[in-house]
């Protein structure tokens, strides 16, 4: 996956599911535990999230990752971004299989 596809998938996941532990986010989105945390802490420092930890119980520390007004605006256009590459793709087999008729 390009660097562009894993921020987009990574802004779009701690969107909708930003109670996830880092090993739960990894497994899900395909990442080593390292590049997650690299990647996490680099979104951090760009201001595209905020990272705030909670007490689930006494003996665990978990963290919850909130989108920021700037990640929301990243995603907002990585989405415009893909859905633009997306219609170029279709408009390109449309004329494909328009021709080999």
């Amino acid at each position: 996956m390009e660097k562009n596809n894993d921020l987009f998938n990574l802004l779009r996941k701690i969107d909708s599911q930003n109670n996830l532990s880092q090993r739960e986010m990894a497994k899900s989105m395909g990442f080593s535990l390292g590049k997650l945390n690299y990647c996490l802490k680099a979104l951090k420092k760009k201001g595209l999230i905020k990272i705030s930890n909670f007490n689930k119980n006494k003996n665990k520390i978990n963290y919850i990752y909130i989108l920021t007004p700037e990640g929301i605006a990243q995603k907002t256009k990585l989405t415009i971004k893909f859905m633009k590459k997306i219609m170029i793709q279709y408009d390109e087999l449309k004329k494909e299989i328009k021709n080999s008729k």
